[in-house]
């Protein structure tokens, strides 16, 4: 923008305050006060003061900390004009309160001032020439004036040069006095900092007040940390990028120093998924086809213990893809049992003591509640409706973090550090296929079934397979995948989903009639649960005699499973016979009857005692009952308080609100042991921790007499391992609570003495 006076360069300049302001920020002067030298006595009369070199103001004030004497004045000067001797020297100044400005900053002003050429415009510049001729001595000799005094700064500047680190000191030193030096012409245009003792710039007077305070506020408060380059003296653009480049990398360094911490903390934590064998693969060695399938071992959650090396084999039409091809049978669970490569012997004299894996792979709402914590509005209530709403990809990647986490092989080393030696471990029929419109996650269940039957083998545990979903649903219950209808041999597709049924079982038992599995699955089961007081009895089993041929053909050695039905164990003699390893499976509850949930503490102990060693002993006489019968599931809970044990939003009969729709089922009324308003959860519901030393006791005689009931048959599994909020269904839980012996084959009750009446115990949890 063009200026008033750019256009009249003989005519002195006068501006304002503002004006001025503005042009010193373009240009610097190289000597304050040039000029108003040139414009005479006028120029003086109109300014209070004259610019100073801020160089010289520096050297002025250093001079006068070391208590110099004044110089004596030369003779070239006492030869000065009169005129000239009147007009202001460019060494004289005034005292102030100022910052002190350093050296290096005015050097740099009078660099800057070389290479603009000046402030003033050349027309100006030969008018002082003219009047500098007409002056004695002319313009020649004032050139060397110029020149003399020229040298005597260079030799300044090179003094000042020398002790720069000292004038940093002196600057610091500056800054804790009040008293300033810089001049009046330099102060008046307001291009000093902020001045003590109430000066200020012509901008901001009736600011003078305000800025004492507030410089007093900073003071006390320290400087913040974005006027850091403010306070500091100035520096050449140069070493500013080269200290502000200096930081940046050391704060890269931290960062990096702190992730590099974290990342070793995270590796040593097992939180995480593990993958590190896939460092010795590369995704090229995965045919572009098997890339993103159950095959491909770049989308598994988790490959602990798996091989990734690819291939496309199966056996049975199952795929034997993250098995590795050695296995070792020579462990046992422990002292007590043989080794997997030494036969079990006789079941009914050696009987199994074991633990289910529920909940894992085929989900059950009670056991992992958080997977169903969702509106009741949204009727999620099985793994069917579960997956149908979370969509193909949320399910698949949902519970696979599921079956990562919630089995791992420190479960297994635990289960045998429990003293037991069996393991059953539930699956449904969608690990080896789906149908129609199925919703559930299609073979993924399959690898984790493989790894843990190799993580049992690694610690001597025998398996016991349970196929828990068949299609069609066998029993309409939540832990079948679906809960609703049984459509498995009954309704429309019921023929269709025997079939199924059968095929499913062909697979699966040509894929472990392979020798690796010969030692260590002792039992194959073939329906979970069958709930026969909604099927035909002769179609279950026909059903179940077709199953049991089909796995003697295809090799498979392991003992046959097949379930009760319900129908009540009497009812079993003389059916199913003459099938050698055809073993009954029973699970005995008092909890889910209506005329046994209301039985007394005491009483609940004796009926395991006596009730219970009585139908063993029936069942396992052929004259009485079918014959070999073992105990797949039980627990020592005492009530059916268990959020969603009843299936989700159903209510529980402890309580009364047990709303199954079912007239000869339901229980509307409370049946805890008093019957009434009294009967309460929040006993059974609580933490162990808070549990009385007499529910402590009934609890773990309760449980062992159970056990040595159900070691009248084959033996028993406990159900199950773990749950997320339910520990009188957890053994892992009932072990930390003291609530079940620390071994399985040491107990402190054995049905061998009276059982106490638990009289100081209350009868409403």
């Amino acid at each position: 923008m063009a200026h008033e006076d750019d256009s009249e360069p003989d005519r002195p300049r006068h501006r304002d305050s503002e004006t001025r302001h503005k042009r010193h920020k373009k240009r610097r002067p190289r000597e304050h006060g040039a000029r108003d030298a040139t414009s005479g006595s006028e120029g003086t009369s109109r300014r209070s003061g004259q610019r100073l070199s801020m160089n010289a103001l520096a050297q002025l004030n250093e001079y006068n900390q070391a208590d110099h004497a004044p110089e004596p004045p030369r003779e070239r000067e006492r030869s000065r004009p009169k005129r000239e001797r009147d007009r202001p020297r460019r060494d004289e100044y005034e005292a102030v309160d100022v910052e002190y400005d350093s050296p290096r900053r005015e050097r740099r002003r009078r660099d800057d001032y070389g290479q603009s050429g000046g402030e003033h415009d050349t027309p100006r510049r030969e008018r002082r020439r003219r009047e500098y001729r007409e002056e004695e001595g002319g313009y020649e000799s004032r050139e060397r004036e110029r020149e003399e005094r020229r040298r005597r700064r260079r030799q300044r500047n090179a003094d000042i040069d020398n002790y720069e680190d000292g004038s940093r000191e002196k600057e610091r030193r500056h800054r804790k006095k009040d008293r300033r030096a810089v001049s009046g012409a330099y102060a008046e245009e307001g291009r000093a900092p902020e001045l003590r003792g109430g000066a200020a710039s012509k901008h901001s007077s009736y600011d003078s007040y305000d800025s004492i305070v507030k410089e007093k506020e900073q003071a006390a408060s320290g400087t913040p940390w974005y006027k850091f380059w403010e306070k500091i003296p100035a520096l050449d653009r140069k070493k500013k990028r080269w200290i502000i480049a200096g930081v940046v990398l050391v704060v890269l360094i931290i960062i990096i120093a702190v992730a590099v911490s974290v990342s070793k903390k995270n590796s040593s934590d097992d939180s995480g998924p593990d993958k590190s064998n896939l460092g010795d693969i590369s995704q090229n060695d995965i045919p572009p086809a098997a890339r993103g399938t159950y095959l491909d071992p770049f989308t598994w959650y988790d490959t602990t213990d798996l091989n990734v090396t690819y291939t496309n084999d199966t056996v049975g039409d199952l795929p034997i893809m993250g098995l590795y091809t050695d296995w070792d049978d020579s462990k046992s669970a422990n002292n007590r049992v043989p080794a997997l490569d030494k036969s079990w012997g006789d079941y009914s004299k050696t009987p199994a003591r074991g633990v289910n894996l529920g909940g894992w792979l085929s989900l059950e709402p009670f056991i992992t509640p958080s997977l169903f914590n969702y509106d009741s509005k949204l009727n999620i209530i099985d793994e069917y409706t579960l997956c149908q709403h979370l969509g193909p990809k949320t399910a698949a990647s949902t519970l696979e973090k599921h079956y990562a986490t919630f089995v791992t092989e420190q479960t297994f080393q635990e289960i045998q550090a429990a003293g037991l030696d069996h393991v059953r471990i539930p699956y449904s029929y969608w690990a080896v296929q789906t149908y129609d419109d199925d919703p559930y996650v299609f073979r993924t269940s399959w690898r984790y079934l493989l790894r843990s039957i190799e993580w049992a083998r690694k610690y001597g545990l025998r398996v016991n397979l349970d196929l828990h979903g068949l299609p069609g649903s066998q029993n309409g219950w939540n832990h079948s995948g679906r809960q609703g209808e049984v459509n498995w041999l009954n309704g429309t597709n019921g023929d269709l989903n025997s079939q199924r049924s059968l095929d499913v079982h062909d697979r699966l038992t040509k894929f472990f009639a392979q020798d690796r599995y010969k030692n260590i699955i002792t039992f194959y089961g073939l329906a979970n649960e069958p709930r026969m007081v909604s099927l035909p009895a002769a179609a279950v089993t026909g059903w179940t005699s077709q199953a049991y041929d089909l796995v003697r053909k295809n090799g498979m050695a392991a003992n046959v499973v097949f379930g009760d039905g319900f129908m009540g164990l009497a009812n079993w003699q003389g059916k199913l016979t003459g099938m050698e390893g055809l073993v009954l499976d029973v699970h005995q509850y008092v909890i889910f009857n209506n005329d046994q949930i209301v039985y007394t503490h005491q009483k609940k102990v004796q009926y395991a005692c006596d009730g219970w060693t009585e139908q063993a002993q029936q069942s396992m006489d052929t004259a009485t009952g079918f014959g070999p019968t073992m105990f797949a599931e039980w627990s020592q809970a005492d009530t059916d308080c268990a959020d969603y044990l009843t299936n989700v939003g159903w209510g529980n009969r402890w309580t009364g609100t047990y709303d199954s729709g079912n007239a000869s089922t339901q229980a509307l009324t409370p049946r805890c042991p008093t019957q009434d308003a009294s009967c309460s959860c929040d006993g059974a519901n609580a933490d162990p921790s808070t549990y009385s030393d007499t529910y402590k006791r009934f609890l773990k005689m309760f449980a062992e007499a159970q056990m040595v009931s159900f070691e009248k048959g084959w033996g028993w599994w406990y159900w199950t391992w773990d749950t997320e909020s339910s520990p009188q269904w957890s053994y892992k839980k009932g072990l930390a609570a003291g609530i079940l012996p620390a071994k399985a084959y040491d107990r402190d009750f054995n049905c061998d003495v009276d059982v106490p009446d638990f009289s100081d115990l209350d009868e409403t949890f």
